[in-house]
């Protein structure tokens, strides 16, 4: 539909008070309604939780967040760092996909709002200490007070600002992966995240630990400065249902390979395992863990030895 309103042009008025608009209107029949639950901070917090860990979810939700929170709950997260708004409803993301996968999306922020509000040193002292912080795609504001506050109790983070970067300006990057032990980004992230900082890549790894860069199908690769850059391949299948959390749980993985102090290339291939695994399943976090499973991925792509290594830790989940 298209409307369009004029204004009778009077010669003693000046041109620019005259005015044509129009509006248009898009209104789709939808075929299926599918809601699922997501958020990079419960995808990652819930794949944790799978494998026996006690992690600390922390943000903001809204006040439709009791049934959420009951799930993670149930499935091993701790949600009582979570600040639930008394009148915005949780973030979300509203995806149209066509028939030829063309999409129109919406990002509502809500209750995300709140989140600068967060205290991270309180959730630090009630929790008994942290022993890594993940700063993950929030609010900026409190992405980079949590990372502030991580910095001075001398808590590890984690930087992965990921869907935020191109929010973000040249301080803000800079403050937010500046010191970093770990860092996360995809491919595309990574040479976005060099034009922000405005760093070049020596300089970017001269201020951080160890930069890990997704890369779809071609796997993982961790970099070092001074040292060989390590690629780590991916995990293969032949039955991609849904792409949508894969990275998220890369990084389920890999953290909860270095709480179990595995080496980094140990961790990179079972959060590659637990990465593909989520990729044969339709959404974020409707996946099932089979012990078998994983180590039977690890070993056709990683070997017997490598397949050994992760067994014991398995045994448990």
């Amino acid at each position: 539909m298209r409307a369009a309103a004029t204004e009778r042009r009077n010669p003693s008025v000046p041109p620019w008070r005259y005015v044509s608009c129009s509006t248009r209107t898009l209104s789709f029949l939808a075929d299926r309604l599918d809601v699922r639950r997501g958020g990079v901070a419960a995808n990652i917090a819930f794949g944790l939780g799978l494998l026996g860990l006690d992690p600390v979810m922390v943000g903001a939700a809204g006040l439709d967040f009791a049934e959420y929170g009951a799930w993670l709950r149930a499935n091993g997260v701790d949600t009582r760092a979570v600040r639930v708004s008394e009148t915005l409803h949780t973030a979300r993301f509203v995806c149209t996909t066509d028939q030829d996968q063309n999409q129109i999306a919406t990002f509502y922020a809500g209750a995300m709002a709140e989140a600068p509000r967060i205290d991270l040193a309180e959730i630090a002292e009630r929790a008994g200490g942290l022993r890594l912080v993940l700063v993950g795609a929030d609010d900026p504001e409190a992405m980079l007070r949590h990372t502030a506050t991580a910095h001075r109790l001398g808590i590890p983070v984690a930087a992965d600002p990921s869907q935020q970067l191109a929010r973000l300006d040249r301080e803000q990057t800079r403050r937010l992966v500046d010191r970093a032990t770990w860092l996360f980004t995809n491919e595309y992230e990574a040479a976005l995240l060099l034009e922000r900082t405005g760093w070049s890549e020596e300089e970017l790894l001269g201020r951080v630990g160890t930069w890990i860069t997704t890369r779809g199908a071609d796997g993982v690769t961790l970099t070092r400065a001074g040292a060989d850059r390590l690629a780590v391949p991916a995990v293969p299948t032949e039955r991609i249902a849904d792409p949508t959390g894969a990275g998220d749980a890369f990084r389920s993985g890999f953290l909860a390979g270095l709480a179990w102090q595995w080496p980094p290339q140990q961790a990179a291939r079972f959060g590659c395992a637990l990465a593909t695994t989520v990729l044969e399943s339709v959404g974020t976090q409707e996946y099932k863990l089979l012990p078998s499973d994983l180590a039977a991925r690890i070993a056709r792509t990683y070997g017997d030895d490598a397949a050994r290594s992760v067994e014991p830790r398995l045994a448990d989940v």
